[in-house]
């Protein structure tokens, strides 16, 4: 897209540089006013050519000949990039809403619920709960607000608070979905979402390859603790742009989104 819009720029600029050079080769081959030569320059560049107004030296009329060489090629280009840049907006917004339905289903069949599991192993999960006490009212400026206060700031998980078989039953059913959205093309360019669906894949795997979660050495469960302490972190920044496009875009669905926030005390979908 930049690209294009960069290709762009120059080929407005182009047009306007070979008007300055045919207007002022004119006025010195064939001795024309200023306006005449301008005239002469963008009936030759457009093919209109009137014939009021013609070279009347072998040198103006080779130099029309450029004029209008260069002047069709760079109409014919400016055209093409156009039609380019229409066609690839219409390809950027069918992919950014089929990516929006796809993190969508994760939110839907794994994110809500995960977090919810996840926010019973924070210990500080008391003295942060009211800054994800998003209101209805909320702007893109108060998501943002939220962002930047994020930026740097790890949220924790106990050890001690951890049931690891939980996790390891939601994410062993949840698995083949979690595959599957790693394999959609249309996550390539989401890379944060993508490092999401890598850590929760990640450590389903680390509590799959254990036989049992008994008894484990305080080592092995601070290594736990950290690959949840990972997806926690991903999920509550991905969750965080999920509710923003829903309040932008999903009004009917942000209110059901409010009132199952898993930061929530007792949260319930009940209307109330």
């Amino acid at each position: 897209m930049r690209n294009i819009i960069k290709r762009l720029w120059l080929l407005f600029t182009l047009p306007l540089i070979i008007v300055a050079v045919g207007t002022t080769g004119f006025m010195i081959i064939e001795k024309l006013s200023f306006i005449d030569s301008l005239y002469f320059t963008i009936v030759t560049m457009s093919t209109v050519g009137y014939g009021d107004i013609h070279p009347t030296t072998t040198a103006g009329k080779l130099f029309g000949i450029v004029l209008i060489i260069f002047g069709i090629g760079t109409f014919l280009t400016i055209i093409t990039s156009l039609t380019q840049l229409l066609m690839s907006r219409g390809r950027e917004r069918l992919r950014t809403q089929r990516l929006a339905m796809i993190i969508g289903v994760f939110f839907t069949e794994v994110g809500n619920e995960l977090l919810d599991i996840f926010t019973k192993f924070d210990p500080k999960l008391d003295e942060i709960r009211n800054n994800f006490f998003i209101k209805d009212n909320w702007t893109d400026k108060d998501f943002s607000s939220l962002k930047r206060n994020l930026r740097g700031n790890d949220h924790l998980i106990d050890s001690k608070l951890m049931d690891l078989q939980t996790m390891r039953d939601f994410l062993k059913v949840k698995g083949d979905l979690l595959l599957r959205q790693l394999e959609n093309p249309d996550l390539v360019e989401h890379e944060s979402f993508t490092e999401l669906l890598w850590s929760i894949v990640h450590l389903r795997d680390e509590l799959l390859a254990r036989k049992s979660l008994n008894e484990l050495p305080q080592t092995d469960l601070a290594h736990l603790a950290n690959d949840t302490k990972r997806a926690y972190n991903y999920t509550i920044r991905q969750w965080l742009d999920y509710m923003q496009h829903l309040k932008r875009s999903y009004p009917y669905l942000f209110s059901l989104a409010l009132r199952t926030n898993p930061f929530a005390v007792n949260p319930s979908p009940i209307v109330k």
